[in-house]
């Protein structure tokens, strides 16, 4: 990617292609919130459970491809490939930065 990434986000993918799951946890603020296939999860156990299941469990690595600023959000599009039905699949991710950490983030 031409474009360096906002250090939050990079620091999620970055830990996301290493399967690092307190990696992808500590680029979260404490109240932030993941929606993703339906579900919605709070704050840093929820979210810690959902990045065990939906990435370290599935061996799911994203692999950013574009990004852009909409909004006040971060938006980062790219392949996902794992262990899981359908790989790869094409997903966009979604980020609400504040004060150096994701606040939000929307998996579509």
């Amino acid at each position: 990617m031409a474009d360096a990434l906002p250090p939050p986000v990079a620091a999620y993918v970055a830990a996301n292609a290493r399967l690092d799951a307190a990696g992808m946890l500590a680029t979260f603020a404490p109240d932030a919130v993941v929606r993703d296939d339906g579900g919605h999860h709070v704050g840093q156990d929820e979210i810690r459970t959902w990045i065990d299941a939906a990435t370290i469990g599935a061996k799911a690595i994203f692999t950013s491809e574009t990004w852009r600023e909409e909004a006040g959000r971060i938006i980062v599009e790219g392949l996902t490939r794992g262990n899981f039905p359908g790989s790869p699949i094409r997903f966009t991710f979604r980020f609400t930065l504040r004060d150096g950490a994701i606040t939000a983030l929307e998996v579509t």
